[in-house]
């Protein structure tokens, strides 16, 4: 039973330190301060020196940010912006939902933008447009998804008022792809909302975290493969893979230069680094400092005091299912994910896991009970003292 409860115990407000008198989170909210803000104590390292003009490592599991920089900087957020778009498009449409997509729906699509290869007067059902929003960031799929929601103007007025909701004060929305557009900015407090709000809707966890696709992906003579062009989930460009990364996305433009948002999970744990626009000029910057970024927050999150915290999402008042949602935790929702993928046999694993959890803590306290009763009664118990 008392291995049950660890994870609770490790993930108190200041970790496990807590149980040995450790002081308090403190309470100004030094997420407005400029440069990195960390508060040592002991047992726990600085984090790291890393390029990158904005930066926030956040534990999931309890909201706690435990190190940034620049948290409020406002920044332009490139394809990051997608997860704002995905949160706000994602609970209005059905995956099985059928788009012919038209000429009207791709126009306006920037020269450059990155594609995922979608065909005028081709079928697609939603999933497979989301696929190619995640996957290849294509700007195809979010002018056909954005054209289902109503047109481009709306969208934007849509994801702005989402933004809102959560309190995302720093992201001024003015395209729906995050291609560079004047007065368009977000930070990494920000995108790391998106992320966090993002990860506990099934769908968006489980399209962040795949790796490879087929599009459409039912085949046909007009289909093609997708990558995630998410190089610390997939391992490209020579950028390994990064243990237990689960998403989620990135971005990159010549003005915002590159973003991430990236989350891996490790045990009980789950963590998110936000980086954007790295300053070193060494290829994949990005990615190795999100690494090592990810790399400290591990080893650092069972007693590092937290710099401030995300507050739990918002519930979308236009999504049915969004207060349910609101309170599930990411893990939570990539069981779920993992288990749409494989037909629900990942939750039959996780419910024969609790039972016999249950099973084990009964034993236990039965055992007990009858030890109990066949001692000898001792002071505490009131008997004499042997």
């Amino acid at each position: 039973m008392l291995a049950l409860c660890g994870p609770v115990v490790a993930d108190g407000p200041n970790g496990v330190d807590d149980l040995r008198g450790a002081p308090p989170a403190p309470a100004e909210h030094l997420l407005d301060e400029r440069g990195v803000q960390f508060l040592p104590r002991p047992g726990v390292s600085a984090p790291p020196r890393v390029s990158a003009l904005s930066w926030v490592v956040t534990d999931l599991g309890t909201h706690r940010i435990l190190a940034s920089k620049d948290a409020h900087r406002p920044l332009p957020p490139a394809s990051t912006l997608k997860t704002l778009f995905a949160l706000t498009l994602l609970p209005r449409f059905a995956q099985g939902t059928v788009r012919t997509v038209s000429s009207a729906d791709l126009a306006g699509i920037e020269a450059g933008s990155s594609l995922a290869g979608v065909k005028e007067d081709m079928p697609y059902r939603v999933a497979d447009l989301w696929r190619g929003v995640f996957l290849s960031s294509g700007s195809d799929a979010v002018h056909a998804l954005a054209a289902m929601n109503g047109g481009w103007g709306k969208t934007v007025d849509d994801m702005q008022a989402t933004a809102d909701r959560l309190g995302a004060r720093d992201t001024r929305v003015e395209s729906a792809d995050g291609f560079d557009t004047p007065g368009q900015v977000s930070s990494a407090y920000d995108l790391s909302l998106f992320g966090q709000a993002g990860l506990t809707n099934r769908d968006f966890a489980g399209f962040a975290a795949t790796k490879t696709a087929r599009f459409p992906e039912d085949g046909g003579p007009d289909a093609g493969g997708l990558q995630n062009t998410n190089r610390l989930l997939v391992g490209s460009h020579g950028v390994t893979p990064y243990n237990g990364l689960i998403g989620v996305k990135n971005g990159y433009t010549s003005h915002a230069g590159n973003t991430l948002v990236a989350a891996a999970r490790r045990g009980h744990r789950t963590l998110l680094v936000t980086a954007m626009n790295p300053q070193s000029g060494a290829e994949n910057a990005v990615y190795e400092e999100a690494r090592a970024l990810l790399d400290w927050g591990f080893a650092a999150a069972p007693r590092a005091a937290a710099v401030g915290a995300l507050p739990a999402p918002a519930p979308d008042p236009k999504d049915p299912g969004a207060a349910q949602a609101a309170h599930r935790s990411p893990t939570t929702a990539l069981h779920q994910a993992a288990a749409a993928r494989t037909g629900g046999r990942t939750g039959d694993v996780v419910l024969w896991s609790f039972s016999a959890a249950g099973v084990i803590a009964l034993a236990g306290l039965g055992t007990a009970l009858w030890w109990r009763r066949r001692r000898p009664a001792g002071p505490a118990d009131g008997g004499p003292a042997s």
